[in-house]
């Protein structure tokens, strides 16, 4: 089948799935595969389950007109999700990739640009080759903007995705020691990251840019259109005017500064938000819908999430953890004010060769400052001598930290997401 005509099946069923647990009736059912896994195998169940059709790439039950047999599933979804956008060549699309804070800073974008157009974005962090396409395929006839985050942990990843996403705009939020096992080192990070770039500069696309940041100007150079933003350079400028507890931020004007106060925990969300705001003015959104937009943005899923247990006060920023975010992380826990200061840090992950050298910076950097405890968890932190209380994984860290029954602790808890550290506080 042409993908002309399976977008005809999808605009009369536009529920994609590649789930069978979550099949609704009249869905098409898209049968992906990965080395420990065939949705092959389950596209029967898909059909009595409610699906109109069921697409796959092996042979099954042919006499069955519900089966639609391609050559490559996941290829397939790709195209579809391709032929959707070009329906859309009229409205933004912006792009968000970066080693961290992308999924911060793309809600933040989401929410200001929200209160004046129809915005679609990605559901949380399905930020890959299958998650980008199905967030495409969610975009509806209605919409005015679109705001997509793009993950990446090998070369060409990104360039990949901007041939169905087509951005017209794009961010990248920093280069940073994320994903080394793929990327090599940190000028495979920034040549990777900067696909986007090129796809921006090749197509006379507009780009979002951090000017303080000396390789975004760098990679950035050639752009058509390049608006900037930054503390000391840009065109819209801010500044932390407090951080303690939550972020309040200044947006610094011709002749006054408007206050911004924020629910993220972390000086490191000034670039975040100053990207935001940056982004929300040059589409025109007015200066109190910005405002009031970020001020009542709330961080979920474990993203710099400010909580309370008991007497204790928790930050629970256990969505994920590399060399740099993990750095900012405790300086700025170290500044923060609060009493019997406990860090809680699980491993960092897809850090290869550098694995061994980077969790020894991490101990070196907690080294410099007081704390109350400090617990480190997992394989690569055992392996390096500390002085402090180490555990193979988060259950151990949860029983001890029962058995402690701290009160009054100020308690930062950080790692990859495969470590679990929210387990913790279960």
């Amino acid at each position: 089948m042409q993908i002309a005509q399976l977008y005809q099946l999808y605009l009369k069923h536009p529920g994609i799935v590649t789930d069978t647990r979550k099949i609704k009736p009249g869905d098409i059912f898209f049968a992906l595969k990965g080395p420990n896994f065939n949705g092959n195998h389950f596209a029967e169940q898909a059909l009595a389950a409610g699906a109109a059709y069921a697409v796959v790439d092996e042979e099954i039950n042919p006499g069955d007109e519900r089966i639609i047999k391609i050559e490559d599933t996941l290829l397939t979804l790709q195209q579809l999700a391709k032929q959707h956008r070009e329906q859309f060549s009229h409205i933004p699309f912006i792009a968000i990739t970066g080693s961290n804070g992308k999924t911060t800073t793309k809600e933040l974008i989401h929410s200001v640009l929200s209160s004046s157009y129809k915005t679609y974005t990605t559901e949380g962090n399905l930020n890959n080759h299958i998650g980008i396409p199905l967030t495409l395929l969610k975009i509806k006839s209605d919409a005015e903007m679109a705001v997509i985050e793009m993950g990446a942990n090998n070369p060409k990843e990104i360039e990949g995705y901007c041939k169905y996403v087509q951005p017209t705009d794009g961010l990248i939020t920093n280069f940073g020691r994320a994903h080394l096992q793929g990327f090599g080192s940190i000028e495979g990070v920034r040549k990777a990251k900067s696909e986007l770039f090129n796809y921006l500069r090749e197509n006379n696309g507009t780009a979002f840019v951090n000017a303080d940041d000396e390789f975004m100007v760098k990679f950035s150079e050639g752009i058509k259109n390049i608006i900037t933003y930054g503390v000391v350079n840009g065109q819209v400028k801010g500044k932390i005017l407090d951080s303690q507890t939550f972020l309040k931020v200044g947006i610094i004007g011709q002749s006054s500064t408007e206050n911004i106060q924020t629910q993220l925990v972390g000086e490191y969300n000034l670039p975040n938000v100053l990207a935001s705001v940056t982004i929300a003015k040059y589409f025109d959104v007015p200066g109190e819908k910005i405002k009031a937009a970020i001020e009542n943005y709330s961080p979920s899923n474990s993203r710099s999430q400010l909580t309370t247990q008991d007497s204790n006060t928790i930050i629970l920023d256990a969505y994920n953890a590399n060399p740099d975010s993990m750095k900012v992380a405790i300086e700025n826990f170290a500044k923060m004010e609060g009493n019997n200061k406990i860090l809680m840090l699980g491993a960092m992950m897809e850090l290869g060769r550098e694995s061994l050298y980077e969790h020894e910076q991490i101990v070196n950097i907690i080294k410099q400052f007081n704390w109350y405890k400090v617990i480190l968890v997992g394989s690569s932190f055992k392996e390096i001598k500390n002085p402090f209380i180490n555990f193979e994984n988060a259950t151990e860290a949860k029983e001890w930290f029962k058995e402690q029954r701290f009160q009054n602790a100020h308690i930062l808890i950080k790692g990859s997401r495969s470590m679990q550290m929210e387990k913790v506080l279960e």
